[in-house]
């Protein structure tokens, strides 16, 4: 007797009589049960034990142990038996302290008894659980309480508390499509009865209301101590993005496995959903003195005193960032399949990770807040072509302003699992160095310079691809000319103030600090130690007003790499600070 067999004999539930329940409606109370409680395990894809639950079909075939599904008898069906078995049994479905709530089981148990009826067409999809007081309730809290409220409640509808809510048929727990809560977010632009109204924040952006359906399909489970209040879509915009941070720092936790410097090796990482792709080098750990002497030729004033820095290991990019892959973040419509750019890239970061809510925001358009992409705010749409005619494929992306590669870094966070950030300026000059203490990495001679670099004598008046010429000592293509590189740090003139912090937060958008020097700079800008602080002239052809948070028009000469440390932040707030906000003071 297989396994599947002892649990169903053990069991000996008594029969219930088909007759003696009300008809069990497939689609609205065993297929939210199925879909977010089995398929995550019995799907499509892999599933384990060769056992799906996709068809009706599947659950009647089985998979390794046998049948899943008898019709008419729930004792001989594992697809219920499992499910009764005590919390502690290896054997109980849902595993991992998912058990279905006596109700849940008792309508399984029905169902089958009733010959568990289920659409030969209908073929399930994996849903999450939605969190009502993290998904649904904000919602709620920032589009309907106002009108909907103790107090206020027009249509005599009241929002705000569980019992009122459901005593009419605002919501029918199990079937959305006969909730009003629902059908009216769905209705067009300009009808009546549209929910919210146009004007006060409808039509809510589709992805809203695809977590008010699927919590209604799934029960409309609401806690019942849990009272909603009113409240404004800004003042949550602090507690989303710190929900956005703490899921992609669990993210990082979960996916980094390297813990030790003997555990990092060169890897190609690539951008989930795209054929985007990046090589990234080992920069080891070890000690080294920023600045130049002051007998170095061409040296300026900011580029002492110097001083020893520590440096921890860490990776960078072999290259700078190219167009290849800094679009996929600045035009989302690059990803494949993405029609909806994106509220399918935030379907995705709900799937898995829940917590996050998308919030409509400034201006009446709908703005997300989401997983792998969006839980970073993307470029707005430039308004001149971003390359000016110099090349894409291949080519270091432009004249994108701090902010913006910032927060490709988080959104590179994100979809990839790996912490990315921005390099300091003292970790920039390491790696440039690698090792040496000369002018330049090569010697002191700028006559060599055209073997490793793009700059005014060779580049022919704009950038050129990435990698084409030799690297640095530890790998790094371009770290010096073709495009100067953003670093972490705000512009000091003197780095004795800096003292021991590791960079110089950035508090106002000018000045900070570019290094490496680009293609259209004399070779004094390519040395080790040279520096440049941004200015507002790098944007002064900008017609925006205000000027855009996200381009420099007039710094076609400077784009980033990417560093990756081995040590992750240990908390969601201090990775935070590596991806600051947009800073409001100028």
């Amino acid at each position: 007797m297989n396994r599947i067999a002892v649990i169903s004999a053990g069991l000996a539930l008594a029969s219930v009589a088909s007759h003696a329940a009300d008809p069990v409606d497939f689609k609205r109370q065993v297929r939210p049960i199925l879909e977010v409680y089995c398929l995550k395990c019995h799907g499509a894809e892999k599933p384990k034990g060769d056992l799906r639950l996709v068809t009706r079909t599947d659950a009647i075939k089985g998979g390794d142990s046998g049948p899943a599904l008898v019709p008419g008898d729930p004792a001989k069906s594992p697809l219920y038996t499992t499910t009764a078995l005590p919390e502690d049994h290896d054997d109980i479905m849902p595993p991992k302290g998912e058990k279905l709530s006596k109700a849940q089981q008792d309508t399984l148990k029905v169902w089958i008894e009733q010959g568990a009826p289920w659409p030969d067409d209908l073929q399930l999809a994996q849903k999450e659980k939605v969190d009502f007081a993290k998904q649904v309730a904000p919602i709620f809290e920032v589009y309907c309480i106002s009108c909907h409220r103790e107090g206020n409640a027009k249509g005599k509808l009241r929002m705000d508390v569980k019992s009122e809510f459901f005593k009419g048929d605002a919501v029918v727990p199990g079937d959305a499509s006969a909730s009003k809560v629902y059908t009216t977010l769905v209705l067009p632009a300009d009808h009546d009865d549209l929910m919210p109204p146009k004007g006060k924040g409808g039509p809510l952006a589709r992805i809203q209301a695809d977590l008010v359906r699927d919590w209604v399909d799934q029960g409309a489970n609401w806690p019942d101590d849990l009272v909603l209040k009113q409240k404004e879509a800004a003042s949550l915009q602090a507690r989303d993005d710190a929900a956005v941070l703490a899921a992609i720092h669990a993210k990082i936790l979960a996916t980094s496995t390297e813990k030790a410097a003997a555990d990092m090796k060169p890897y190609t990482g690539t951008i989930a959903g795209t054929e985007g792709k990046f090589d990234m080098v080992v920069i080891p750990a070890g000690e080294f003195t920023i600045g130049s002497p002051e007998a170095e030729k061409g040296r300026k004033a900011d580029e002492g005193p110097q001083r020893k820095v520590k440096i921890a290991p860490f990776w960078m990019g072999k290259h700078e960032v190219r167009w290849d892959e800094y679009e996929l973040f600045q035009f989302p419509s690059f990803e494949k399949g993405n029609n909806v750019p994106t509220e399918r890239v935030d379907r995705e970061l709900l799937l898995n990770y829940p917590e996050l809510l998308p919030m409509a925001t400034t201006d009446g358009k709908n703005q997300y807040l989401g997983k792998e992409a969006d839980a970073v705010s993307r470029p707005t749409t430039p308004y001149v072509e971003m390359s000016f005619g110099m090349g894409k494929d291949g080519f270091p992306a432009i004249s994108m302003t701090h902010y913006a590669a910032t927060r490709y870094c988080r959104w590179l966070s994100a979809k990839t699992g790996h912490f990315y950030r921005l390099a300091t300026e003292a970790e920039w000059e390491y790696a440039c160095r690698a090792g040496t203490t000369t002018a330049y990495f090569f010697g002191d001679d700028p006559a060599k310079l055209s073997e490793y670099a793009w700059y005014f004598d060779n580049a022919d008046e704009k950038y050129q691809k990435v990698g084409v010429k030799k690297p640095n000592p530890w790998g790094l293509h371009d770290i010096v000319g073709n495009v100067a590189e953003w670093v972490m740090d705000g512009y000091v003139d003197d780095y004795s103030k800096v003292g021991d912090r590791p960079y110089v937060a950035i508090e106002t958008e000018y000045p900070n600090v570019a290094r490496g020097g680009g293609w259209d700079d004399d070779p004094d800008m390519l040395r080790s130690a040279a520096r440049r602080a941004s200015d507002a002239s790098w944007k002064m052809r900008d017609p925006q007003l205000p000027k855009s948070k996200w381009y420099l028009t007039d710094a076609q000469f400077l784009g980033f790499r990417i560093v990756r440390p081995l040590e992750v932040p240990a908390t969601p707030e201090e990775m935070g600070r590596w991806w600051p906000s947009y800073p409001t003071k100028r």
